[in-house]
């Protein structure tokens, strides 16, 4: 199936993904700020450059997009019909990243916490901010919000 826009279209709309400052990471970030927490942001030093890094815990925490990142069974993790080749291999070396970046922090002794873009849009916030919260508190090594919206629900 071809593209619906032409190729300059498409070249502009890709290069608006942002990578950093992301909107659910902004309001990650204000939410930890309101429980108190400091932070640096996206840890050069570290695998995989953590988006959240919570040094005096020894916790990093991701913040995932659904598509990119491919939350299973999530309504924002579509694939796109064209150039399928392409996008599976994309996929792939995502999740393959993903996961050896979160092995190589827990063999530094880092806690890893990943948080997906759906449970930081309306009306999941609050849950997914409470929950982090109160991992926070634990010793478990691994965090991941669970909250997915059904593929048949609307935007």
């Amino acid at each position: 199936m071809a593209d619906v826009v032409d190729q300059n279209t498409r070249s502009r709309m890709m290069s608006g993904i942002r990578g950093k400052d992301t909107k659910p990471e902004v309001v990650l970030r204000g939410k930890l700020r309101e429980a108190g927490l400091d932070y640096r942001l996206h840890g050069a030093n570290l695998p995989g450059k953590p988006d959240l890094v919570l040094g005096s815990r020894r916790t990093v925490i991701f913040v995932h997009g659904c598509f990119w990142h491919r939350h299973e069974g999530c309504h924002w993790c579509s694939t796109p019909s064209s150039n399928a080749d392409f996008w599976a291999a994309k996929f792939q070396r995502n999740a393959t990243r993903d996961a050896e970046v979160i092995g190589a922090l827990h063999s530094s002794g880092w806690r890893v916490a990943v948080v997906w873009e759906c449970g930081l849009r309306a009306p999941n916030i609050e849950d997914t901010t409470s929950r982090l919260l109160t991992w926070l508190q634990t010793n478990s090594d691994f965090f991941e919000s669970e909250l997915v919206r059904p593929r048949d629900s609307t935007r």
